[in-house]
Order: structure tokens, then C-alpha cells, then sequence
């Protein structure tokens, strides 16, 4: 259900209602994974134990004094978050109740509820056919209720030039200043060239990719002669769904370009959530915390899906 502009309160109390409490409940320690900081402060040094991390002994002390020294440190729990929303005109796309849009704009307002009630700041650029918004990072509930309007308030583009998601990375990387976590939240509908500056991106700052989709774009149902036009460009073509052949190929092609897109990702050494128009977005939002979990428990780099195949092989 799509929410006025000028009541932005409202909106947050629902999902404050909806959502955030139900992650109150099902999330519990996980908070310290979900907002991880980046920064490490030296708390002490002791003697080395069985099973520490190698990785943690300070040679210096340990030559000094013949004896295993560690490090120990105490975790930065600072989180500055940063979305970059992509909000270009295949994003109004919904074949349910909800179109792609609407979902993520709920998505970055939780998370930035989330992030903000545990005293981190979070901003956010946005993006039609250009960047044309930045929200300097802040902290507290009155700074998301800001956001949550400035996302509300933009009217729906009808049509477009086609997105160039390089545009959007590339501002990212000359605005945010300081190591952050950033929320790339797309459909990944753009003109090619953007993956190089993606990993450009994600080599300065931890970078997850939330590809919005719909159920329809995945796969066609059988309703006979349809007229479908392109979002951006306003192209119209004429689909014959209650052909067999052409509803396989469909599918078929849209699963090659979703299996692209998760290589492209994972080259660029971003990990990916996926978030449908259909989904929970509670189950959406402990899928992150699970990802964030698991990525914490990896030593080195590298995506998840890269270290999950390589232990596969």
C-alpha cells in the first residue's frame, strides 16, 4: 500500500510496528554482527593461548620477553551506513500489491531505523536518471523521518534515459568519506560498464548489493496477447504468453541474467541479498543479519559465495 508523502511519521510508526518490533524479538545478540564496526582499539596484551589467533601475536613483545604475547583488542562499534537508492523508473515496476520502489524504500528506512537506534548514523544518495539527492550521514529517529520524506516526496518518473548505475557508484565513491557500510539497493537494470566501479567501490568500504525484483519479471503466467513497455524508455512490444516456448525462454533468459549478475557481484567481492516484491521483509532483514553472521566468523577475504564454493570444490 503506498503511503502519503506528507505523512512520513505515519509510515515509520507502521513499520516501527510491523517490522522493527518483530526483529526486536527474533534478532536478540545478533546486533553486534549486524552492525559490526570497523575499527579495532588495543585493549591489552597477554600471553598466548591454545586455539588464539596467530594472526594477533606482537612479534615485538614476544622477542622481548621469549614468551607468546596477543594483542587484544576492543571492537569500534561505530557504524556509518550509507544507501545508495536507485529509484529510476523500472524500480515503479509491481505486479503485486507492492511495486519494487515501495519495498525499498521500506527496506532502507528499517535498516536505518535499526542502525540509528544503536546510536550509528546513516545517509543516502538518490538516484532517477541522475544523482540528485545526498543526505549527509546523522544519527536519530528525527534524521530517518527526514530520509523516509525525501524518498516519499519524489514524484514517479514515467519515463527516463536508461540508468547507468556507474553515475550512482561513482558519486558514492567521491562523497562518502570515511570507511562505511553501503547499501547498493537496485534492481540492477542498467546500461553494462558498472561493475568496474563497483569494485572500486567495495575495495574502500563494505559493499552489499539488495537487488529488488518481481515475481513477474522472473517468470511470465500464460494470459494470452499482452502489449508490455519499457519502464525507461517507454518501448512498447506485443508478447504472446500463451505460448509454452516463449514463457521457457523467457525464464530461461531471466534466470542467465540473474546468474550473471550474482557472478558480477561476487567478482566485484560484494555480497548479494535478494528482496522480491513478494518477500517478508522481517525474513528479508535475518537473512541480512545471518549473511553479516556468517561473514563475520570468515578470516581473509572474499565474498561468502566465493569461500562456500571454494569449500564445495
Amino acid at each position: 500500500m503506498s503511503e502519503s508523502p506528507r505523512d512520513p511519521e505515519r509510515t515509520l510508526r507502521r513499520l516501527e510496528w510491523t517490522v522493527i518490533r518483530r526483529l526486536d524479538g527474533a534478532v536478540h545478540g545478533d546486533y553486534r554482527t549486524l552492525f559490526r564496526g570497523f575499527g579495532l582499539d588495543l585493549a591489552d596484551l597477554r600471553e598466548y593461548q591454545y586455539h588464539d589467533d596467530v594472526r594477533r601475536i606482537d612479534w615485538n613483545v614476544t622477542a622481548r620477553l621469549q614468551t607468546p604475547y596477543v594483542r587484544d583488542f576492543h571492537e569500534d562499534r561505530d557504524v556509518t551506513a550509507w544507501f545508495l537508492l536507485d529509484l529510476s523508473p523500472s524500480m515503479e515496476f509491481g505486479s503485486r500489491e507492492l511495486k519494487k520502489r515501495s519495498v525499498a524504500i521500506e527496506f532502507v528506512t528499517v535498516l536505518a531505523r535499526l542502525l540509528t537506534r544503536h546510536g550509528n548514523r546513516v545517509g543516502a544518495l538518490l538516484y532517477g536518471d541522475r544523482v540528485d539527492t545526498v543526505i549527509p550521514a546523522r544519527g536519530g529517529r528525527r534524521h530517518v523521518l527526514y530520509l523516509l520524506h525525501r524518498m516519499l516526496a519524489r514524484p514517479e518518473q514515467d519515463r527516463s534515459a536508461a540508468t547507468n548505475l556507474s553515475d550512482l557508484l561513482q558519486v558514492a565513491y567521491r562523497v562518502i568519506p570515511r570507511r562505511s557500510l553501503v547499501f547498493i539497493v537496485s534492481d540492477f537494470i542498467s546500461t553494462p560498464g558498472w561493475t568496474a566501479p563497483l569494485a572500486h567501490l567495495a575495495r574502500r568500504h563494505e559493499v552489499l548489493a539488495v537487488r529488488l525484483s518481481d515475481p513477474l519479471e522472473l517468470d511470465l503466467p500464460d494470459l494470452g496477447l499482452l502489449v508490455v513497455q519499457d519502464a525507461e524508455t517507454g518501448e512498447q512490444v506485443f508478447l504472446d504468453t500463451h505460448d509454452g516456448g516463449f514463457r521457457a525462454r523467457f525464464a530461461a533468459a531471466a534466470e542467465r541474467r540473474a546468474q550473471a549478475l550474482r557472478a558480477a557481484l561476487a567478482d566485484a567481492g560484494v555480497d548479494a541479498l535478494e528482496l522480491s516484491t513478494d518477500d517478508d521483509l522481517v525474513e528479508t532483514i535475518l537473512r541480512f543479519a545471518d549473511l553479516r553472521k556468517r561473514r563475520s566468523q570468515l578470516a581473509g577475504g572474499g565474498t561468502l559465495a566465493t569461500r562456500m564454493e571454494r569449500s564445495r570444490s
